[in-house]
């Protein structure tokens, strides 16, 4: 069984950590270990998600509490094949990047960081300014994956939940999970 730690901050698009919960449940091999904020759960209602914060608890097969430093994913010895922060706020990336961790989501993603393990951001704030890049370039060099939320085209989305799915299959895409839903380039871009 394979463990991965999804971590939803309070940043706008709630959305990518909902996705990623429910298409990581199709995957019979994985086991998803949830921290969300008390800001991603507020985001999350108002952006018309459609899930009441239980239900959104309800899509992971543990849950911590975003306080609860002391958990067992703020452990090394938590054995897990890395992180996906989704959707990454400013704040949550500079505690990232500035070793700051405050809280359970930092903190996991801290130790994933000193174990070597994967760690992605789906950093979700534009226009940037120099403060932000500088935050990335920090998170970059201590070994995470920064990967903004970036639709791709090329599959001729249908729907702004054709471009989460693809998105988010992205995202999986860097921990080695393939999700079904999710088309890849081809040179005659049909597939």
């Amino acid at each position: 069984m394979r463990r991965l730690i999804i971590g939803i901050s309070g940043a706008s698009g709630a959305i990518y950590g909902l996705r990623a919960l429910e298409m990581l449940r199709d995957l019979d091999d994985v086991e998803t270990h949830l921290v969300i904020s008390p800001a991603a759960i507020r985001t999350a209602l108002a952006e018309g998600t459609g899930k009441t914060a239980d239900e959104i608890r309800g899509l992971a097969d543990r849950v911590y509490s975003h306080g609860d430093i002391g958990a067992s994913i703020a452990s090394g010895s938590f054995r897990c094949d890395g992180m996906l922060v989704a959707p990454c706020s400013i704040k949550t990336l500079s505690g990232i990047a500035h070793c700051y961790a405050d809280d359970l989501i930092v903190r996991a993603a801290d130790v994933c960081l000193k174990e070597r393990r994967r760690l992605v951001l789906m950093v979700r704030e534009t226009p940037l300014h120099a403060g932000h890049i500088a935050l990335m370039d920090q998170a970059t060099r201590n070994g995470a994956v920064i990967m903004p939320p970036v639709p791709s085209f090329y599959t001729l989305p249908k729907s702004i939940a054709e471009m989460v799915d693809q998105t988010v299959g992205r995202a999986l895409d860097q921990f080695g999970l393939h999700h079904p839903t999710v088309r890849r380039w081809t040179e005659d871009h049909n597939d």
